[in-house]
């Protein structure tokens, strides 16, 4: 985890290559004091690595970053306003390498659509 106690899954569900994860942010979390005071934004950056660290997780394998395309911000991730953060994910695993699809979102709708590509290392 890149950022320590940032967030605690609460439930991860799997059926097939489909993967979906609930997360809880922690919304007293280090990273709001500076992005931003007053008005707390989850950074995008921290929204593609919880699709990476979960991947992680699934597959029990360290995975390095090969390629990202198609990646859309649609609203912004405020924890103080939902602090659950659902991960919906497709995984396809071939050979060395984890390609992902997937949406994360919490009650206000889709904040993230991301499409990557991940190499174990």
């Amino acid at each position: 985890m890149v950022l320590e106690d940032f967030y605690k899954v609460s439930n991860t569900s799997l059926a097939g290559d489909d993967a979906v994860t609930s997360l809880k942010v922690n919304k007293e979390h280090d990273i709001y004091n500076g992005h931003f005071p007053g008005r707390p934004v989850t950074p995008g950056v921290v929204l593609m690595q919880l699709f990476k660290e979960e991947a992680e997780r699934i597959f029990d394998k360290k995975l390095q970053l090969v390629r990202a395309d198609n990646v859309k911000f649609t609203a912004v991730f405020d924890p103080t306003q939902d602090a659950e953060l659902i991960l919906e994910s497709n995984l396809t695993e071939t050979g060395e390498f984890i390609k992902l699809k997937g949406v994360a979102k919490n009650n206000q709708g889709i904040v993230l659509k991301i499409s990557s590509l991940y190499k174990a290392c």
